[in-house]
């Protein structure tokens, strides 16, 4: 009988799985009651998302994927409750570490766009934020993405109004050894900014903010034209 070849799906869930076993230790504790690994959370939870699916369809179709489960060594399958509290247990430092990963197996050229955008929490229960009043802030995401590969290199998420330029060290600290040129808007024009960038090693290319004077028109009706030279003006 002839050999099946592997599916996209079946090489995402190995790779992810090499990353895991790179990433963390097999049980979160010496108390873990060892019934599932971290490495098959992890896959779990990144199959998840790769599928955009619930856990209780993304459980339900795994039933019907021997090859999926035998690749990350899962004899029986956990409950969604599980898996959603493993979620909720992984530190954020697991993540961004399997990002870093991910991103060496891909074709970078060191050229980094940074920007930022706004997401609604869209799962959260009105009914329920309504009685217990609850408020439920959107997320404000800034990402730092290679321009070659399209691959995000890092992430930063917050619900304050915190500003860009507060957001943008730490995001370049961290990715200075990844990154030539760093590309921005003008809501990253900051003289603080393009020195730490260039301290590090980095080229920012970062467009200028134009400022424009507000300047009132005066008693006599003296107002600046655009070229700098007074011009009066008749009532």
């Amino acid at each position: 009988m002839q050999t099946l070849p592997k599916s996209r799906l079946l090489r995402f869930v190995e790779q992810a799985f090499h990353l895991a076993r790179r990433t963390v230790a097999r049980y979160s504790s010496k108390f873990s009651k060892r019934r599932y690994t971290l490495h098959q959370h992890i896959v779990l939870l990144c199959l998840k998302v790769q599928k955009n699916t619930t856990y209780r369809e993304l459980l339900d179709e795994l039933i019907e994927m021997p090859r999926i489960r035998n690749a990350i060594d899962l004899e029986e399958l956990p409950s969604p409750s599980t898996l959603c509290k493993a979620f909720n247990q992984l530190d954020m430092a697991v993540w961004r570490v399997l990002l870093h990963l991910s991103v060496t197996l891909l074709p970078t050229n060191g050229v980094v766009g940074i920007d930022a955008s706004g997401f609604d929490r869209s799962h959260a229960s009105k009914h329920y934020t309504k009685r217990t009043r609850l408020t439920i802030q959107q997320l404000k995401v800034t990402l730092l993405v290679d321009m070659r590969a399209n691959a995000i290199l890092d992430l930063h998420v917050t619900t304050t109004r915190k500003h860009d330029l507060k957001i943008a060290p730490s995001l370049i600290k961290r990715n200075s050894r990844n990154v030539a040129i760093l590309l921005g808007d003008k809501g990253y024009d900051d003289q603080k900014v393009r020195a730490l960038a260039c301290d590090a090693g980095v080229r920012p290319l970062i467009k200028h903010r134009e400022f424009r004077r507000s300047v009132r028109r005066g008693t006599f009706g003296w107002t600046p034209t655009s070229t700098g030279n007074v011009a009066k003006t008749r009532q």
